[in-house]
């Protein structure tokens, strides 16, 4: 079963891009053998034009399996040529992960350059990256994605070359055939080692920049806060409820992979506690281990987090197929039992029968504080009660009330008790600085409050 579309032809780099669905895959009920294939090959499309790709078509193809050698088989193939030649695409993108053995045969056969999804991703990735640690992780990934592609061609960097045992290159005890002796492995086995040596380099790299990382949580962990990280299938809208929480200006983009970077900032909630919260990059299906490992940088801030807020794109139709997927990478990061906060975006893209329907759905479990949160980060609906929620569900820290005398000279933590609490009454007398305040029990704690109560508060319950 075959299926081609057109899509318009730019001066861009033009590529022919080829999805294949399975008969026998799990699919949600109702949806029909190979949908999850042509959602994924839909998917694809963004994903090449968030790269900077002009689609000039797109081929489908429904299997019972793969085949070894060229994924879709030789007939398929000579279509995919066809079509590529017909639309003058140098560049054809598969959207499985192909092998080595099967990226070189549809590359000889096809005569095309081929790269499949895994390497879409990287090279979009390598695109986004703006910290010295995404940028080396990237490098990383890239390299030990090349390493098994390494392969020889010609003399220059055959593998046939030298002398050989019977039945091997030069036939029985032979020193190799006419027309392939040279350097052989040589010059295979040095970029082979360049690159490895690359690694070691990069992986040291990475291991020092990652004790810098902790040593600011560390410094940052000096006066608790509760931690947030958002998490959901890319483009889901993340950034722009990071924006909407924070108030920060953060990238908003529709391309895929826009936010790889880590980026907090300080949110004040309706309690007055002060929580941090973190945009990390978008996941996506399929996405290879080395790429979770790639981007720990920002998947560390949700293995830190106290609460994971999982914002979900409520207007797209198959946003229950997209949570699983989510659901398996928080499983892959060992974070799954931690409290999860679901946040469904973009409800302004609803039809008033669509939102009716998602609130009679969810009526029952909202009012009970444990259901999910509707929102639209893109107008600002529902934010207030979103904030309202996360203070619930972060692990409580109640607020004391103190009345203190500080000496003026500590001044951080005054600074503190003003940024951290609410201060109700304040005045200086002689060299003090008299303070009746609520602050979080754990920043009292934190701070030794205890130590300046003069009246109101017991200190055992600073201690």
């Amino acid at each position: 079963m075959t299926k081609t579309s057109q899509h318009n032809v730019s001066n861009a780099e033009r590529a022919l891009l080829v999805g294949v669905g399975w008969k026998r895959a799990a699919r949600f009920p109702g949806m029909p053998a190979g949908e999850q294939g042509r959602v994924s090959l839909a998917e694809l499309v963004e994903l090449a034009k968030s790269a900077g790709a002009e689609i000039v078509g797109t081929v489908f193809q429904v299997r019972d399996s793969a085949d070894s050698a060229t994924l879709v088989g030789r007939g398929k193939l000579d279509e995919i040529r066809a079509e590529a030649n017909a639309h003058q695409a140098p560049l054809i993108i598969f959207d499985s992960n192909l092998s080595p053995v099967q990226q070189r045969n549809i590359e000889e056969l096809t005569e095309r350059r081929v790269i499949d999804r895994t390497q879409l991703i990287l090279d979009i990735f390598a695109r986004h990256a703006r910290s010295r640690e995404g940028q080396l992780q990237v490098e990383l990934a890239q390299l030990n994605y090349m390493l098994p592609r390494l392969t020889g061609k010609g003399t220059a960097m055959s593998r046939l070359g030298g002398k050989s045992g019977g039945g091997g290159a030069g036939g029985a005890g032979g020193a190799g055939r006419i027309g392939v002796r040279g350097p052989g492995e040589k010059k295979l086995e040095t970029d082979r080692r360049r690159i490895r040596d690359r690694v070691s380099k990069i992986q040291t790299g990475i291991a020092d920049l990652r004790k810098q990382r902790a040593l600011r949580r560390e410094a940052r962990n000096a006066v608790p806060l509760g931690t947030i990280a958002l998490v959901g299938y890319t483009n889901a809208g993340k950034s722009t409820l990071f924006n909407a929480l924070s108030q920060a200006e953060v990238l908003v983009s529709a391309r895929m992979f826009a936010t790889l970077d880590p980026t907090i900032r300080a949110v004040r909630l309706p309690s007055n506690r002060r929580v941090l919260v973190s945009d990390t990059v978008g996941f996506i299906r399929d996405l290879p281990k080395s790429l979770l490992s790639a981007f720990r940088a920002t998947l560390e801030e949700v293995q830190e987090a106290a609460l994971i807020l999982h914002v979900s794109d409520i207007s797209n139709a198959h946003h229950d197929e997209l949570d699983e997927e989510v659901l398996k990478i928080l499983e892959e990061l060992g974070v799954a039992d931690r409290p999860i906060l679901r946040v469904l975006n973009k409800v302004d893209r609803l039809t008033a029968e669509e939102r009716e329907s998602l609130k009679a759905n969810c009526k029952g479990k909202m009012e009970h504080d444990d259901g999910p949160v509707l929102v639209s980060a893109l107008t600002g609906e529902g934010i207030d009660e979103l904030l309202r929620r996360i203070d619930v569900a972060l692990p409580t820290d109640p607020l004391v009330s103190l009345s203190l005398r500080l000496p003026l000279s500590q001044g951080r933590t005054l600074a503190l008790i003003h940024a951290l609490g609410r201060v109700l009454r304040s005045e200086v007398e002689d060299e003090d600085m008299l303070l009746d305040a609520e602050v979080p029990v754990s920043i009292a704690r934190r701070l030794r409050l205890s130590d300046y109560v003069v009246e109101g508060t017991s200190k055992l319950a600073l201690t």
